[in-house]
């Protein structure tokens, strides 16, 4: 990262930002072009190996090109607030985000699939969930196994002076 002053780094950090954030956009390469996804998710931290799921459909592109490339970017983002300025070039805008890379593979046992689905649900409602052996075979799931990551908090930026 350029600029190590907004660069987030402590794992500790790192988790309480995922914690508030919604949505989790995968990057997938087809082997032309990226394919870029926004899905809700949720995540486990296990022994420190963090772990994102997703859902879908059970056909698809996303899944087309998971197949034979299960590996994806991703990147997360929240706390977005923009920052009012006197005049267009002092305006600025606060946000954080997490980025990072991994490997994604389609959970096929149905515990599995309803512990993921379950931490989706708290990390969309607060909640956990309950899912019978229909609901869970109703859909797809993925389970992101991150190898890295890295984090950055954008902050307003000082006032320049006036033009």
């Amino acid at each position: 990262m350029r600029r190590k002053d907004k660069e987030v780094t402590r794992r500790e950090d790192l988790l309480e930002m995922i914690a508030r954030f919604k949505v989790c956009r995968l990057g997938l390469w087809d082997g032309r072009e990226v394919y870029m996804v926004p899905l809700n998710f949720g995540y486990e931290d296990r022994a420190g190996s963090l772990e994102l799921f997703f859902h879908c459909a059970r056909e698809g592109r996303k899944l087309d090109i998971l197949q034979s490339r299960p590996a994806a970017s991703f990147e997360m983002d929240g706390d977005h607030m923009l920052i009012e300025g006197k005049n267009p070039c002092l305006y600025s805008y606060a946000y954080a985000c997490v980025m990072g890379r991994g490997t994604v593979e389609i959970l096929q046992e149905d515990g599995e699939k309803m512990h993921a689905l379950s931490r989706i649900m708290l990390q969309q409602t607060g909640r956990e969930a309950a899912f019978t052996p229909a609901m869970v075979r109703a859909v797809c799931v993925l389970r992101l196994r991150v190898e890295s990551m890295s984090g950055k908090l954008q902050a307003a930026c000082p006032e320049l002076p006036s033009a």
